[in-house]
């Protein structure tokens, strides 16, 4: 290439799709900071002489903060993707640095709803980052969907684990600065790239689902790898130097995935260059498109004005499965409604659980640095069940037209199991109990946002996909503050009375032995049941519609205006939106 032609295909490939997905991959390998909370949350039981009620509360602030998206939904409707992602750059930074300003004594301690406010607006940024980088690219590759969600969900979930080597590279073991790191790196990352997310003209290409494989192999390189370093460290002790080499390779591995964009791009490039061989199928098409479409365009103004006349009429009116519902029709249908209540059982009870992972590994006995490493299991596991759900999901849609829900039902027995093993401890079984967890709570992500936007269009998909998060947060206060915190105070309570002592002569209130959880996790695997099985009655009631071909309609849309380009090995059909 000339150095002018170079300069054109830099321009082209900042602007392409495939370094669109690259940049959306390491913010969203960002973006999962609530899932750390059980690292640090002893700094802040400690520091501040909480109970575990109050630590509880904290953990459903957070969760109300990593779930209650509408509102980023809502400015992603109004408003240009760079700005979202600006937005949460700024609430990322300010709620973490004011926790880490706070557990380390630099500022007075703050009231408990200080704290409950600074966590809620840290965990809120996730939304603004999974709004602008997530719902944009299921919009630029609408086709893979399933596969994209479950690899930008993937990166999340690999994203805690990703954080304990940087932070071990750069801090050492002080769990406190921890917060300092997933204060300021994810808003750096998502401002580094925030004119470079946006939604993109549609090109379908025939070769797209072996690409996402590749970015699918090179993701599992990487769990694996911080695996690997997960057991090593357990095993072996790590200097400083080991540390930092280890958290180079972690993020050597992030940027490979830029290569493969590389190429996608420069064959998207050189094809774009080629003489069009077949002008006379655009020539023989085009009058009709353009006949249907004047007539759809006059379709669409008649309904336009139905709709205004009538707005709140048609609220129970909702046209058929897997077209463009409005936000009120979604929202009071019977298969939200279904999915909300699944939601709230399986979704809030992961939650519950992982954010009591600590105290859990606390109260069974078991060491600061293994505590830790329960933490990268949930975390890499729940990588796994993220790609997992969505690969195999659309593979069994596609193949056995299988359901999406009756994938989520499976996932939530499977969940069940976690949940039960940590009620009924044996030596060695939070291991297990913690990569169960982890899977399942992964997978029932990219099954959920697959399924809002299969059942209900892609139209308000940045507002519809955030509300059907709003069950997790209110399952994980019910669950987490009021049934399992209460049950363990009370047991711990018990402890202390046994002892002698009162809630005064103790600063933080804590609970040692297997009968701590076994009352709370017995509830939320009967929770969870309860949600397999409405989650089996949502799939129940959307066998039909996942029979038939649900993508069918971004292939032939009448709106779009094909271009056939010729390729060396495949066609790339460019259509506009």
């Amino acid at each position: 290439m000339g150095n002018d032609e170079t300069v054109r295909f830099l321009i082209h490939f900042f602007n392409g799709r495939w370094f669109m997905v690259f940049a959306s991959f390491l913010i969203m390998a960002c973006a999962g900071a609530t899932y750390l909370f059980g690292t640090y949350s002893k700094d802040i039981k400690s520091t501040l002489g909480y109970d575990q009620t109050t630590l509880n509360l904290l953990g459903f602030f957070k969760d109300l903060g990593a779930n209650v998206g509408v509102l980023s939904g809502l400015i992603a409707e109004v408003t240009p993707t760079w700005f979202v992602l600006t937005i949460g750059s700024a609430m990322n930074f300010v709620g973490y640095f004011m926790i880490w300003l706070t557990v380390t004594g630099k500022v007075a301690k703050p009231k408990v709803w200080q704290m409950c406010l600074y966590i809620c607006i840290g965990a809120n940024s996730q939304n603004f980052a999974n709004t602008g980088a997530l719902v944009t690219c299921v919009k630029n590759f609408p086709e893979s969907r399933g596969v994209m969600l479950g690899l930008l969900k993937g990166y999340v979930g690999l994203s805690g684990a990703i954080f304990t080597q940087l932070y071990f590279a750069i801090y050492g073991h002080d769990s406190k600065s921890l917060i300092l790191l997933i204060a300021w790196l994810p808003a750096a990352v998502s401002l580094v790239f925030v004119y470079l997310i946006r939604e993109k003209k549609v090109v379908r290409q025939r070769n797209e689902l072996s690409v996402f494989y590749q970015f699918l192999y090179i993701s599992i390189f990487l769990a694996l790898f911080l695996m690997a370093m997960n057991i090593a460290e357990k095993q072996v002790h790590f200097s400083k130097a080991a540390y930092a080499a280890s958290a180079t390779i972690c993020c050597a591995l992030l940027f490979v995935p830029l290569t493969v964009s590389v190429k996608q791009e420069l064959e998207v490039w050189n094809m774009m260059k080629l003489p069009i061989e077949e002008p006379s199928e655009v020539k023989v098409e085009k009058p009709k498109k353009e006949l249907d479409l004047d007539q759809d365009k006059a379709a669409k103004v008649n309904g336009e004005e139905k709709e205004t006349k009538s707005c709140f009429s048609t609220v129970f009116s909702p046209p058929p499965r897997g077209e463009d519902y409005t936000i009120l029709q979604a929202l009071l249908s019977t298969d939200m409604i279904i999915l909300f209540v699944a939601t709230f059982c399986g979704l809030g009870s992961s939650l519950t659980a992982v954010d009591n992972l600590g105290q859990i590994g606390e109260s069974l006995g078991y060491p600061n640095h293994t505590v830790s490493s329960f933490v990268s299991l949930v975390s890499i596991w729940n990588y796994f069940g993220r790609v997992f759900s969505g690969f195999v999901s659309e593979y069994l849609l596609a193949k056995y037209k299988l359901p999406r829900p009756l994938m989520m039902t499976l996932v939530l027995l499977l969940s069940c199991a976690g949940h039960l093993l940590i009620a009924f401890p044996v030596p060695g079984s939070v291991y297990i109990a913690s990569i169960l967890m982890g899977f399942s709570f992964g997978a029932q992500l990219p099954l959920l946002f697959a399924i809002i936007s299969e059942l209900f269009g892609l139209k308000y998909y940045s507002t519809l996909f955030n509300c059907g998060q709003l069950a997790s947060p209110l399952g994980s206060y019910i669950l987490n503050v009021r049934v399992t915190g209460m049950l363990y105070d009370k047991e711990a309570l018990k402890q202390l009375t046994a002892r002698g002592l009162t809630r005064k002569d103790v600063k933080d209130l804590t609970c040692l032995g297997s009968q701590c959880y076994k009352l709370p996790f017995l509830i939320l695997a009967a929770v969870t049941f309860f949600g397999a099985l409405v989650s089996l009655g949502l799939a129940i009631r959307t066998r039909e519609f996942y029979k038939g071909d649900i993508y069918k309609k971004f292939r032939e849309s009448p709106e779009s205006e094909s271009e056939l380009v010729p390729d060396s090995r495949k066609a790339v059909e460019f259509v506009g939106k």
